[in-house]
């Protein structure tokens, strides 16, 4: 009997169009084959045979980069694009910053009484002024 595997994560199972590849990669050699072999037959007049198959393969690697690579399941330019912005966008120097619940009440307990103060006409006493007390 024939053994075959089920992958228990199903989210990396991808569907496949044609020829066993999925869209992306079709669209992806579909272009390094437009891009690359015009290239070759032009270069193979002016230069040697191999120089201008290795140039065809040089041009063409960008194309198949972006049809075969994944990292975690992102492809090459989600890759690409997270180390541009971690390199260039965004601060090198990021301060740890926390927000923890005591501050947070804190925070709100005042605002809420600052609220009641302002809606019940004791701003100033609110604030603990005493010449703002003296003048009323």
């Amino acid at each position: 009997m024939a053994y075959v595997p089920i992958p228990k994560d199903l989210t990396k199972v991808k569907t496949k169009f044609a020829l066993g590849l999925t869209k992306r990669q079709l669209i992806c050699f579909g272009a390094a084959a437009a891009v690359g072999l015009p290239l070759f037959f032009v270069l193979r007049g002016v230069i040697a045979s191999s120089a201008a198959a290795m140039v065809m393969v040089i041009v063409m690697l960008p194309f198949f980069l972006l049809a075969m690579y994944e990292k975690h399941g992102r492809p090459l330019e989600k890759v690409v694009q997270d180390i541009i912005e971690t390199k260039s966008v965004r601060p090198k120097v990021r301060p740890y910053q926390t927000d923890n619940l005591y501050a947070a009440t804190a925070r709100q307990a005042n605002l809420y009484k600052e609220v009641k103060a302002i809606a019940t006409g004791k701003k100033a006493a609110r604030r603990g002024n005493p010449e703002a007390d003296r003048r009323r």
